[in-house]
């Protein structure tokens, strides 16, 4: 039996989506949009406690993607492009707002002070502990954690030493740790 409808496949592959919204194709643009703004609005929300400002930046950030489309030579990972658009535009952000206080002491890091408990918390409770963290200690621990950069890519995007990034890291996981052991004794046997 023959098929009545045909099925049209709007784009055969990223490639020619992306050199389409860099022609200011506004359907390509949609697409790059609803494809990736879910996870671009996570990143911006690791960064920003407020869903709402996370959400106006997460439009900023696209707004830059797709002004700079031509920027991107297809080396490299597309998605991995977009978000460190969003991770600059959080920080820029936070910036702005003068939100961010780094500690320039530097502490004598001890491996087995990273050792947490185990536990049982849904994302939203592990979402709130770091929410809580002091704003520099909750930059550098998402940057590094969350999104893998290197202390030394840290540094130059904060414009700090690497031993700030590696000082702010420690006393971040160490706050959270705490943060934790105290919800596991709270919530002792309730789980």
């Amino acid at each position: 039996m023959k098929s009545l409808l045909k099925v049209i496949q709007l784009y055969k592959n990223e490639n020619t989506l992306i050199k389409k919204a860099s022609q200011n194709n506004r359907e390509a643009q949609k697409a790059i949009f609803d494809l990736y703004a879910p996870k671009m609005l996570s990143v911006c929300r690791y960064y920003i406690k407020d869903l709402q400002h996370a959400e106006d930046v997460m439009l900023k950030g696209f707004f830059k993607v797709f002004s700079n489309l031509k920027a991107f030579t297809g080396k490299g990972n597309f998605e991995g492009w977009i978000r460190r658009i969003m991770v600059n535009e959080s920080i820029s952000y936070l910036r702005q707002q003068k939100k961010v206080e780094l500690s320039f002491e530097e502490v004598e890091i001890n491996q087995e002070d990273y050792y947490f408990e185990h536990s049982f918390y849904n994302v939203d409770e592990i979402q709130q502990c770091i929410d809580s963290l002091p704003k520099g200690y909750k930059m550098v621990f998402i940057m590094y954690a969350v999104e893998g950069y290197k202390h030394h890519e840290i540094a130059e995007i904060l414009n700090i030493s690497e031993g700030t990034s590696k000082s702010q890291l420690f006393k971040a996981r160490k706050l959270l740790q705490q943060m934790i052991n105290e919800l596991n004794k709270t919530s002792y046997g309730s789980r």
